[in-house]
């Protein structure tokens, strides 16, 4: 599973601290925080059909990752919008995009870890790609031996650019020929994959980990959320890697791939004994909402 270069992105303009610049001029300093210790927070946001969806949840986040990494001068939620429409209107996207938006502590005086050398107020970055749903209809996992952080290290409440653990966990997949790496908490518990949330359903019951060491992502509690809505079963517990192999299906979330089903996990097929496809109905339920949510665009 490698994403492909999308020849609609040569010509791509990117929002930088509120001027456009073209692809190839697009730059930040060197003394900015996001190169100098990956200090910034971040968001994957997607548009459909003349709509960003969840907008403002994700902002929600973004806001509340800032705050706890103590950024100062961080740009309202009135302003951000303003800035993602304009970004989005200078390249007439209105579909099938992504969104990587950005918000680093902004840039130092001089090189250091001390936030009190950062005195220019954050850098706000958008880059919006032409990409529809990059995941396959099914992919395959392996488990990692890197850990997800606990809240005792890096809380995984701040949605930070510090990506080093998933990235760890994604090269291994990599050298396994997995899609994927599942990763497991300090406890052995399964947590989430190096850049999505995981679910397995069991007897016609909804399983997910909490969120505890793995990001709550905001898909993630969409699925909560809408079965919940369609009174289908939902449980958050500890859930080990044996409750996953034995799974009737296991599929994963995320904006970047919306719901993807899973085949296999280290080796083991995972075997559906129902009758019923529950995550075709659930993946049906949320399709429904991407077409009807979100916040429309102003063009």
């Amino acid at each position: 599973m490698l994403q492909q270069y999308d020849p609609r992105n040569e010509h791509l303009l990117i929002y930088i601290d509120g001027e456009l610049y073209p692809r190839e001029e697009a730059k930040i300093s060197v003394f900015d925080s996001a190169v100098q210790g990956g200090d910034a927070v971040w968001e994957g946001i997607r548009v459909y059909d003349g709509r960003i969806f969840s907008l403002d949840e994700h902002l929600e986040r973004l806001q509340n990752s800032a705050h706890a990494m103590a950024f100062r001068e961080v740009p309202s939620n009135e302003e951000i919008k303003a800035a993602l429409f304009k970004t989005l209107q200078a390249n007439g996207m209105r579909d099938e995009t992504h969104i990587r938006l950005t918000l680093t502590r902004g840039k130092k005086i001089t090189s250091g870890m001390d936030p009190r050398l950062n005195q220019f107020g954050p850098t706000l970055i958008i880059v919006a790609e032409w990409k529809p749903p990059v995941y396959p209809p099914e992919i395959t996992l392996v488990t990692s031996s890197v850990r997800r952080n606990s809240a005792m290290s890096l809380d995984s409440k701040i949605h930070h650019n510090n990506l080093i653990n998933n990235i760890l966990a994604k090269i291994e997949a990599n050298h396994a020929g997995a899609d994927a790496g599942l990763m497991l908490d300090k406890d052995g518990f399964v947590s989430e994959a190096n850049g999505v949330n995981v679910f397995c359903i069991r007897k016609g019951v909804v399983y997910t980990p909490h969120a505890d060491s793995c990001l709550p992502g905001i898909t993630r509690q969409h699925v909560i959320n809408l079965c919940r809505e369609q009174g289908i079963p939902i449980v958050e517990k500890n859930l080990s890697l044996t409750e996953f192999y034995t799974a009737d299906q296991v599929f994963t979330t995320g904006t970047m791939g919306e719901l993807t089903k899973v085949a296999e996990i280290d080796g083991r097929a995972i075997r559906s004994r129902m009758e019923e496809d529950l995550l075709e109905q659930i993946k049906g339920y949320f399709r429904a909402m991407t077409r009807s949510g979100g916040e429309p665009l102003p063009f």
